[in-house]
């Protein structure tokens, strides 16, 4: 049944209004990310998501004006949900070995992030796209400094350049998601993510 406070989305919120709607954005997150994970993006259609709920389609893009708004504020939710995951390893391909690992049960999430990669290179969807590029600036960033450490613990050749070998990390890691969501039986990221870490030469 739809929330009758819900029906006037433009109106000036009451007492308390500011706090219900925190728990109304909250509460519709939680079901995108439910909806996404066991159905992946077809099923993120504002007004399936609306109906999922009991509210209105104007009540729901109220919150998220589009479906761009909608699906970056999931991802953004997954990713700080992702970040208090337990066991995170302190390396460069390590991690994303375990991240990939932890991927292979929520296919729907991981394609999400394929679709909001696809979406930021074409036109009509600018916010994806610097969504999407400030990702990528920040992923390498995070990554050479890893790598970095790692060459100082000579773990890793010092004359190979971290930024370099992050971008790689970055491109096989994005690659080999788009391969087994297509194939899940013909590709084990995390497997071949631990190869590339035996490939990278280590100092001396």
């Amino acid at each position: 049944m739809a929330d009758p406070e819900d029906d006037d989305a433009t109106a000036v919120p009451r007492r308390g209004g500011y706090r219900k709607g925190t728990e109304r954005r909250a509460q519709i997150l939680d079901e995108m990310i439910r909806m996404v994970a066991e159905q992946g993006v077809d099923a993120s259609s504002l007004r399936s998501v609306a109906e999922a709920l009991g509210i209105t389609h104007a009540a729901l893009r109220h919150y998220f004006p589009s479906r761009d708004d909608l699906l970056l504020a999931v991802y953004r939710e997954h990713e700080v949900r992702e970040q208090g995951a337990p066991g995170r390893l302190e390396t460069g391909i390590g991690d994303m070995r375990e991240s990939a690992e932890r991927n292979r049960a929520v296919p729907g999430l991981v394609q999400l992030y394929t679709t909001l990669a696809a979406d930021a290179v074409q036109e009509g969807h600018p916010a994806t796209r610097d969504f999407m590029r400030d990702r990528f600036t920040r992923l390498r960033a995070d990554l050479a400094a890893r790598i970095e450490r790692d060459q100082a613990a000579g773990s890793i050749r010092d004359d190979l350049d971290p930024v370099d070998l992050a971008s790689l990390g970055i491109a096989a890691s994005d690659g080999l998601q788009v391969q087994w969501l297509l194939d899940p039986e013909a590709v084990d990221s995390e497997r071949v993510l631990r190869l590339l870490e035996r490939l990278v030469p280590p100092a001396g």
